[in-house]
C-alpha cells in the first residue's frame, strides 16, 4: 500500500485496506474451523479449537465476513470487486489441501500472498511487478514457517492420513526444505526493494529479517515444542515488524 501510493494514500482507502484484510482473514480462520472441526477433536494439540465457538457461531461468521469483504472491496474500485469472490474461494480451498495433497503449506501461502497484490491494486487499480514479487516471497517465507510448524504434527497426520510436505519428505529433511524457502524468500525481497525503488533503510533491514530467519531456524532444530513455538510466533513476528517499519520509513522518509 505504502509503496503503490509512494506514502500514505487517503484515509479512505487505507480503512477500506484495513476492512477488507479484517474481513478476509475472519472469514478465512472461521471457514478453517469448520473444514477441520472433526480432525481438531482428535489432534492433542488442536483438540479445544471447537470449543472456542459453536459450529453455528463459525458458519455465521464465515457468512457474515465474506459478504462484508465483498462490500468492502465493492467500495474500493472495479478491480478489487472484480477479483474478491476469486480471493474467497482461494483462501476457502486451502482448508482441504491437507486431504489430497502434500504442498498444503504452498496454498496457505498462496492465501497470505493475496494481500500485496489486493493492497497494490486498491491503491492503483492495475497490476505491476512489485506487489507480485513480494507475493512470490510471501509464499516461500509462509511455506516455510508452516513447514517448521508441521513438524509438530507429523505422527498425527501420518496416522489420519492427511498430506504434507513433512509427512512426504520426513521431518529432517522438511527443515532444510524451509530452510531452502526462506533463502528465496530474502532474494524475491531484494527484488521486491529493487522493483520498487526502495533505498539503503530498506536493504538494512534485510539483515535484521535474514538473522531473525536465522534464529527461527536455530531454534526449530531442536524439535522441541517450546522452540517451535518461539520460531513461528516470535521470529515471524519480528520479520513483519520489521519489513512492514523499513518499507514505511524508506517510503515516508526518503520519499522514495
Amino acid at each position: 500500500m505504502l509503496v503503490a501510493a509512494k506514502g500514505l494514500p487517503s484515509v479512505a482507502t487505507v480503512g477500506l485496506i484495513l476492512l477488507a484484510m479484517v474481513f478476509a482473514r475472519t472469514a478465512a480462520m472461521a471457514f478453517n474451523r469448520i473444514a477441520d472441526w472433526e480432525t481438531d477433536k482428535l489432534n492433542p494439540r488442536t483438540a479445544g479449537r471447537h470449543k472456542l465457538v459453536s459450529k453455528a457461531t463459525a458458519y455465521a461468521l464465515v457468512g457474515f465476513s465474506s459478504l462484508s469483504f465483498l462490500a468492502v472491496c465493492s467500495l474500493i474500485n472495479p478491480i478489487c470487486f472484480l477479483l474478491s469472490p476469486i480471493a474467497l474461494v482461494v483462501i476457502f480451498f486451502y482448508s482441504f489441501t491437507k486431504r489430497f495433497t502434500a504442498y498444503t503449506q504452498f496454498f496457505l501461502g498462496l492465501s497470505l500472498a493475496i494481500a500485496p497484490v489486493g493492497a497494490w491494486l486498491a491503491v492503483r487499480g492495475q497490476f505491476a511487478w512489485p506487489p507480485v514479487i513480494l507475493a512470490l516471497g510471501v509464499i516461500f517465507w509462509v511455506g516455510g514457517f508452516d513447514l517448521i510448524y508441521a513438524t509438530q504434527d507429523y505422527e498425527f497426520d501420518l496416522k489420519q492420513g492427511l498430506h504434507s510436505m513433512v509427512v512426504r519428505y520426513g521431518v529432517p529433511a522438511s527443515l532444510r526444505l524451509a530452510q531452502a524457502m526462506h533463502a528465496i524468500l530474502l532474494l524475491c525481497l531484494g527484488a521486491f526493494g529493487f522493483v520498487a525503488n526502495l533505498g539503503w533503510i530498506y536493504y538494512l533491514s534485510l539483515l535484521a529479517v535474514a538473522g531473525a530467519l536465522f534464529y527461527e531456524h536455530k531454534a526449530a532444530a531442536n524439535l522441541d515444542l517450546a522452540g517451535i513455538n518461539r520460531a513461528f510466533f516470535q521470529s515471524n513476528a519480528f520479520v513483519s515488524l520489521i519489513f512492514v517499519l523499513a518499507v514505511g520509513m524508506d517510503v515516508l522518509l526518503l520519499g522514495r
